[in-house]
């Protein structure tokens, strides 16, 4: 996670050089030729005190999601980086540029609350508990439609992602509960 924040900030030192040509890497909406910036949206920030809202949640949620293993961690991540970058061109103000890493934080939060519950993991249960008393007044407050800037939509359909994921990639118990050697 370290390496990952590392180079959002390396590419927002990039940015400023060279007079912010990445944000054009931003979703506009609707537009047939912004769907390739699908990816590269969530690894561009639009300015320092916007990358610094995100490093300590992106730090923290992916560090704990991270440790359900690197394959798992980096499936969910892609899960939710498309996803919402779908989500967001297809929905998202006309006229409005859109990237962050926000809707994979928002995904990665959805991915932690219900991951557990999912697969009826107590330690997962109590990641995803305190996971929500720790950032959840922040997340919901990220929901609202009120706040201008923000994209809201983003953060809401990463969250969806992020839940969606916890299903789709969720481990496999042996049936009965049985555990092999």
């Amino acid at each position: 996670m370290l390496g990952f924040v590392a180079l959002l900030w390396l590419l927002e030192v990039v940015d400023v050089l060279t007079g912010h040509e990445l944000d054009g890497f931003g979703i506009v909406p609707r537009t047939p030729s912004e769907l390739i910036d699908v990816i590269p949206a969530s690894f561009i920030h639009f300015g320092f005190g916007h990358l610094m809202a995100n490093t300590v949640p992106l730090l923290v949620l992916g560090f704990l999601a991270a440790l359900g293993g690197i394959r798992r961690f980096l499936l969910v991540c892609a899960l939710i980086v498309v996803a919402d970058g779908v989500g967001v061109w297809l929905v998202a103000p006309s006229g409005t540029n859109t990237a962050g890493a926000s809707g994979l934080i928002f995904g990665l939060f959805g991915y932690l609350l219900v991951t557990g519950f999912v697969e009826r993991r107590p330690l997962g249960i109590l990641v995803g508990v305190l996971v929500a008393a720790v950032y959840g007044g922040t997340f919901l407050a990220g929901l609202a439609p009120t706040q201008t800037g923000i994209s809201w939509q983003g953060h809401l359909i990463g969250l969806i992602a992020g839940v969606a994921a916890a299903f789709l990639v969720r481990g496999r118990r042996p049936v009965g509960g049985a555990v092999q050697a």
